[in-house]
């Protein structure tokens, strides 16, 4: 089974919906209380696995490869060069790297996912 395009499309919302949000919180010199309590690194290794569901569930005829991993983590190296030009934030090796385990620990639990109902796809 294949998703609806009505599926498709509200993946692709959610993603860009997605990456603006978390632009915003890489750029922003103030950080929300609620992202204060968890850790840097735990943060990204989360969005990051986020970003990578969305982007495969929204090209759904590809599946979640090198590629669309590639682009993600290409995204994560754009923020942290946005950030070395911010007075107030730095550029990280580590959190290029935690957004690399998120798309790993994605790409891992993706066979799980796909086998859900509501995610199932040919």
């Amino acid at each position: 089974m294949t998703l609806p395009q009505t599926t498709i499309i509200a993946f692709r919302a959610a993603l860009v919906v997605t990456l603006v949000i978390t632009m915003y919180l890489a750029t922003t010199q103030q950080e929300p209380s609620v992202i204060d309590n968890l850790n840097d690194k735990v943060n990204h290794v989360l969005a990051f696995y986020v970003l990578a569901f969305l982007a495969d569930y929204s090209a759904p005829k590809v599946r979640f490869n090198l590629s669309k991993g590639l682009a993600i983590l290409g995204y994560g190296l754009l923020i942290e060069v946005i950030q070395y030009f911010l007075p107030y934030r730095e550029f990280s090796l580590f959190d290029l790297a935690a957004d690399g385990v998120g798309v790993a620990a994605y790409a891992i639990s993706q066979p799980v996912l796909g086998r859900l109902y509501i995610l199932r796809r040919l």
